[in-house]
């Protein structure tokens, strides 16, 4: 299309911006006019995406007829069938009458469903069968009707992935999506969003006569630096808000942090993901930190379980073994070999001295596990001289865990 006539376009909508992204959506929908192929609108809310399907039924050859748009998500799910395609008299509670339903109405019109993507399973089937067929039948009737509507659709959800997760029809995205128009977001709209403040701040001082506010160079940078979640609708409060209660109609930097937030995670752009993937990535990422910490501390109390297990079954072991030793061979428990030959002297080894030591066990009716840890613990401190680090190597556990059990069986204090 021709810079003249676009620019024709935007005056008569008032349709401030000069970004590629945006003339190409209105250029896509000017050439689309003329035909009846259904159009899909995409983009996050407040971007403006209502102005898209005005323009398509402005520029059509049922440019005379009726144009309905229907905010498909605040109508209660209970009652959109009727609402759109109407019902009989007594097909529920309350209906007392019959009635046509938006489709009856704007019968060789234009429909505009905005955010379609929040319709139940049930009214995308009926959707679908009005796209193909034309036809459909009122709530509680049995008579097919038919009717002759445009329908231009539009959504800020992301379509592709509700149709993974079973919310909406795949063959009724790609019905609606035989034109698809993809709306920007104001992030991305560069120095559009220094002349839609412009705009704004003109109405609000037009309106309530009130002196224009106006951006130092700082102030405009700062403007085009935001990442405008509520995009358009977002600004235009902002303005408002500064128009009414900034006493300097020169407005800088530090004025206006007053209105935007500053902090990095509200002033650095959002991330774009890329086709269609998920976009949660810094959320998984902080899942699998929490689980790999977890998975850590859950390796440390394991290990350390095991430890004092094994040394508890050894201590309970031991004395039991042992019973009824007096320190000849004969006497040691059964299975057990001496290390000496025939006609040499007898020389302790280090299992003989292992089963000497486990005399000076107490006896496991006595014992509970948190007197056996205490004990371990504290023997590990004393045989190395107090140095946790290589008392913690010892026992097999981590420095933390030392640091903790430590803490708790009050050897600090010792």
């Amino acid at each position: 299309m021709k810079t003249v006539e676009l620019q024709d376009i935007k005056r008569r909508y008032n349709i401030v911006g000069n970004c590629d992204a945006l003339n190409r959506a209105l250029d896509v929908a000017i050439q689309v006019a003329s035909t009846d192929l259904s159009v899909l609108i995409e983009g996050e809310s407040g971007v403006g995406k209502e102005i898209i399907p005005r323009v398509i039924h402005d520029l059509s050859p049922r440019q005379h007829e009726r144009y309905f748009a229907v905010n498909c998500g605040s109508i209660p799910e209970g009652t959109i069938d009727s609402e759109l395609f109407g019902h009989e008299k007594g097909a529920f509670t309350g209906a007392i009458g019959e009635s046509e339903g938006y489709f009856g109405i704007a019968n060789k019109g234009t429909i505009f469903l905005d955010e379609v993507g929040e319709l139940p399973m049930a009214t995308q089937a009926r959707l679908l069968r009005v796209l193909e067929t034309g036809e459909y039948i009122r709530v509680g009737g049995q008579a097919i009707r038919k009717t002759d509507v445009r329908i231009v659709a539009a959504t800020n959800v992301n379509v592709r992935k509700a149709i993974s997760e079973g919310r909406f029809r795949e063959d009724l995205y790609y019905r609606l999506n035989t034109i698809p128009i993809q709306m920007p977001p104001l992030r991305d709209r560069g120095n559009d969003i220094v002349l839609l403040f412009r705009l704004f701040a003109m109405q609000m001082a037009e309106k309530y006569r009130l002196p224009r506010i106006e951006l130092t160079d700082g102030a405009k940078l700062m403007l085009m630096k935001y990442k405008w979640p509520g995009n358009i609708r977002q600004l235009k409060h902002i303005t408002e808000q500064m128009s009414v209660l900034c006493r300097e109609r020169m407005v800088d930097e530090e004025e206006l942090k007053k209105f935007i937030p500053v902090d990095p995670e509200s002033t650095m752009l959002a991330p774009l993901s890329s086709g269609d993937s998920h976009s949660y990535e810094s959320e998984r990422e902080l899942l699998y930190k929490i689980l790999y910490d977890l998975k850590g501390n859950v390796s440390d109390l394991r290990r350390e379980l095991n430890g004092l297990r094994d040394k508890l079954d050894n201590s309970s072991a031991m004395p039991q073994q042992m019973a009824g030793y007096s320190g000849s061979a004969q006497q040691l428990p059964q299975g057990y070999v001496p290390n000496m030959q025939q006609g040499q002297p007898y020389s302790p080894n280090a299992q003989q001295m292992e089963y000497a030591v486990a005399e000076e066990v107490q006896e496991p009716e006595v014992l509970n596990i948190t007197d056996v840890r205490r004990t371990l613990l504290q023997k590990a401190l004393e045989r190395n001289g107090g140095n946790r680090k290589k008392a913690a190597a010892e026992l097999g556990i981590s420095d933390r865990t030392l640091y903790r059990q430590i803490k708790q069986y009050g050897l600090n204090e010792d």
